[in-house]
Formats: structure tokens, C-alpha cells, sequence
């Protein structure tokens, strides 16, 4: 019993329906487990052990549940989730101390299923960044090699999942935070389409942007958790009413069925060394089982990183007005009005995210609105032509999920344009709203994890996760890394 962390979101499930062993016995297993390695870690930042546990305890008091999709089955959440009787902090000094009173659309969902919340984890301030060292409170590492970064913003939710802290978790997907930790970490991130999945209770980034997804060890076990959070939502109106499809048993498709769009710019001659060796050998495991593969052009991509970048920062320089010291949330205490909103801001806020306000409020201030703001916006309806385009050529796009490996601690921390124009790999998918899926393709030399990631569609998460799927059998598995195993 004291190796049940091990265990996937399938196998618990199928633990706990045939009484294998109790809810009580698997949360234990995995908060002892969080105890063990959280110290090097660093996924979480609050633990809820006793609200776990009561809820565990009483689960198996009433007997299992066949009503509830994710009965007994521990979860941890990206700290952007509001969730009741735990901290919500969004990584950020501006929120240390704030406790919500209401909760997420997706955690209400994932509550009435009988999921039971393990842990907030830690994430990049307010979601932006892309390797979770810009937390106010603690980096993440990554669970293959502690002197790395797990990836970001959901570098602590793909964490918890590949170090055993349970077997699924929750995060968000601004620019490819959930697929590029997915890759980094070796885990399976799904990001749904915009407005598949309520918005409603998550800390705001970029609300153009954002969507919640899961992460998990297998592909089914993304297509469980989504087909219980997916839906339309009252509370939130820019979620899709579109027919929901079957998640959990998507459409079989063969190989010789498949065909993959490769852009041309998403694979350039220059990939790190372990990550172009890693992916050609998945390329040629395609091949040989007869997916085909097909060069596509993206002409406008060049632009998708400025267009992104002014975009997402013109929305959260509006969405973080919010944090002034006045209402909610942290304050430096002075006398004078406008000295109190910059001192707190200054104080409460960190240098990425303060970076990524001013270029906001400088693309939406007068006389440069139009140039900076409209000709982006203008650029990013080019780019979702260009992707909506190569996609009637064929199924789905491949794509790596990150141009390196997971990189040392620290290493990009005083150049983040660089940072930048590596998440070209993932965020042209959140600029025309479209799914994307991650999952690992294996480990390098390095014996690091190499992700792939495959985008679709608007609305056709059901195919991608089938082509996933498939995907999973033809590439070699990894397990999790025997970190203090």
C-alpha cells in the first residue's frame, strides 16, 4: 500500500472500485509521499492534508460512488484556481494572504465528481512566465534533474504529477503553460479549446488567452478529467455552447489514417541537439507505422511572439489594475493616495510581471494604441488564417513542445527575450484558440524529457485526444523518475 502514488488516474480509479484499497489508504500514500519530496521539489504551495484526508475519510464511510466520474481521486491545482478553505495567492505577493470566498467553475465541477484536492501548486506570478522561478515565494524543479525548471507558468502542477504527488492535476494556458512543463517534466498536458472549459473563479491573466486544462500520465486519463469540467457555464459567457464530445472514448483512428502537418518553422535546423535527436526518432516511429507527415507552411508565425507579447500584456495591464492596495490583497501603507497604488505595486509585485504591465499600458496609451494594439491584433488574425489553413491540408499539427530541454535554474532569469522567443513553439495555438496536446516522446541523451505537442481544430478535442492516443502507443513510455523512489 505504500507505493500507491504510483499509481495513474486509471489504475486508482480501478484501485478503488474493486476495494483494492481504501481512498484513505491512496491520499495517505500520496501526502506521505508530498512530505517525502516536496523539500526538493518545491511543487506546492499550501497543502491541505486534513481537509484531504476528512474528505477521504468520509468517502469511504458512504462507499464508493459509481455516479461520481472521479470518486476517491487526488488532484492538486495551479494556484490561479479560487478554491474554499485554501490560500489563492496566483504565486504573487500581491495575493500571500488571500483566501477566497467562492470557488472556480472547474473546481466545483471536479469537487461534485468526488475529486479530493491534495495541494495548491506553485506557478510563474499571476501565470506569466515559463519556467515557475518567477513565483514570489519559491522556484519549482524539475522532478528529472533538481538544478532545472520544470517549464511554466504550470511548472508546479506537471511537477506534483511526475514526482508522485498525485496522479492529476489542474493549470492554466496562456501561451503554453500546461504542453511546454508537460514536455519538460515527461507528463501529458491537454489545453482545450478557448471556451471549452469556464474561466469563471481563475486568476485572471490574459483573458483572450487563458484556459484551464489537466495534466496527467496518460492521454485517457486527460480525456477523463476534461470531459467532467467541459461544458457551458452561467457564470462565464465567453464559454462554448458548442455539443460536447465523448472525451473518455474518443474515436479509434489507425495509423495509416493520419496525416500530420509539420510547420516548417516550428522546426528549425537549429533545435537543441537532444531534442532534435529525440524527436526524429518519433518522427521516424510514425512513419514506419504508417502515419503520414506533411511539410506545411506558416508564413505570418514570424510575428506570432510580438503579436502575443503585446496582446497578452496590453490584457494584463487591464486585468491587474485590480491590484491597487484598496480593496483586496496586499498594501503598503501610506498617506497619500497615488503614493499608495505605486508602493504597493512596486512592493507587491515582481519584476516580471511589472515588466509585462508597462509594455501593456505603454501599447494601450494614446498615439500608440494603433500602431502597437490594432496592428497586433490585425497580425494575430493573419496567423490563425495561416494555422486554419495548414489544418485543412491534414488532421493535426506536430510540433516540439520546447526548442531545449529543460535548462538550468537561474539561466535565463536576466534575459527574458530569449525566453520569449522560445515559447514560439506553443503560443500561435492560443492565438487562434485551437486544442493542443503534449505528451512525451522520451527521453533524450541527457536523459531529459523531449515533448511533442499536436494541435487541432477549434472544438475537436475528441480527435485530438484519439490521435494522441495512438501516439502513446507508438512512442516508448516513460515512467516517473525514481526521485527518492
Amino acid at each position: 500500500m505504500t507505493e500507491l502514488w504510483r499509481l495513474n488516474l486509471a489504475q486508482a480509479s480501478e484501485g478503488l472500485k474493486n476495494r483494492a484499497f481504501t481512498v484513505t489508504e491512496l491520499v495517505s500514500s500520496c501526502l506521505a509521499r508530498l512530505e517525502r519530496v516536496e523539500p526538493l521539489v518545491g511543487a506546492t504551495l499550501a497543502v491541505l492534508g486534513d481537509q484531504a484526508l476528512s474528505q477521504a475519510q468520509r468517502l469511504d464511510k458512504n462507499g464508493f460512488d459509481p455516479s461520481q466520474e472521479l470518486w476517491g481521486l487526488p488532484l492538486t491545482m495551479k494556484d490561479v484556481f479560487c478554491l474554499q478553505g485554501a490560500p489563492t495567492t496566483a504565486g504573487s505577493r500581491e495575493l500571500a494572504n488571500y483566501h477566497s470566498v467562492f470557488e472556480a467553475t472547474v473546481v466545483r465541477r471536479l469537487r461534485q465528481a468526488g475529486a479530493i484536492f491534495l495541494a495548491k501548486t506553485n506557478c510563474d506570478e499571476f501565470a506569466m512566465g515559463s519556467s515557475t522561478e518567477f513565483s514570489a515565494f519559491q522556484p519549482t524543479h524539475n522532478p528529472w534533474d533538481l538544478t532545472r525548471i520544470p517549464g511554466g507558468s504550470s511548472g508546479g502542477a506537471a511537477a506534483s504529477v511526475v514526482a508522485g504527488l498525485a496522479p492529476g492535476a489542474f493549470g492554466t494556458d496562456t501561451g503554453g503553460s500546461i504542453r511546454q512543463p508537460a514536455g519538460l517534466c515527461g507528463c501529458v498536458g491537454l489545453k482545450p479549446s478557448y471556451g471549452r472549459v469556464s474561466r469563471y473563479g481563475i486568476v485572471a491573466y490574459a483573458s483572450s488567452f487563458d484556459q484551464a486544462g489537466p495534466l496527467a500520465m496518460t492521454v485517457a486519463d486527460c480525456g477523463r478529467l476534461l470531459s467532467v469540467v467541459a461544458g457551458p457555464d452561467d457564470q462565464d459567457s465567453t464559454v462554448s455552447r458548442a455539443p460536447l464530445d465523448d472525451y473518455q472514448n474518443p474515436p479509434p483512428i489507425a495509423p495509416r489514417d493520419l496525416v500530420l502537418g509539420l510547420p516548417r518553422q516550428l522546426w528549425p535546423e537549429d533545435l537543441h541537439p537532444s531534442v532534435a535527436q529525440t524527436l526524429q526518432s518519433a518522427k521516424d516511429l510514425l512513419t514506419k507505422a504508417g502515419v503520414k507527415l506533411l511539410d506545411v507552411d506558416l508564413p505570418n508565425l514570424k510575428y506570432a511572439v510580438a503579436s502575443y507579447y503585446i496582446l497578452a500584456a496590453a490584457e494584463a495591464s487591464s486585468n491587474l489594475a485590480r491590484y491597487d492596495g484598496v480593496r483586496y490583497g496586499f498594501r503598503e501603507p501610506d498617506q497619500d493616495l497615488l503614493e499608495l497604488y505605486a508602493r504597493t505595486r512596486s512592493h507587491g509585485l515582481g519584476p516580471e510581471a511589472q515588466r509585462r504591465i508597462l509594455l501593456g499600458t505603454f501599447v494601450l496609451s494614446s498615439g500608440y494604441y494603433e500602431a502597437y494594439f490594432r496592428k497586433a491584433a490585425q497580425v494575430r488574425r493573419l496567423i490563425s488564417q495561416d494555422i486554419l489553413g495548414a489544418l485543412r491540408q491534414c488532421h493535426y499539427l506536430l510540433a516540439p513542445a520546447s526548442a531545449l530541454p529543460a535548462w538550468p535554474l537561474g539561466a535565463f532569469v536576466d534575459d527574458p527575450l530569449t525566453v520569449y522567443q522560445m515559447d514560439l513553439m506553443t503560443l500561435p495555438l492560443n492565438l487562434y484558440g485551437g486544442p493542443g496536446l503534449c505528451l512525451s516522446t522520451g527521453l533524450g541523451p541527457d536523459q531529459l524529457p523531449v515533448g511533442a505537442q499536436l494541435w487541432g481544430r477549434p472544438m475537436d478535442e475528441a480527435g485530438l485526444l484519439a490521435a494522441g492516443q495512438l501516439l502513446e502507443k507508438l512512442w516508448p513510455p516513460i515512467a516517473r523518475p525514481e526521485l527518492l523512489a
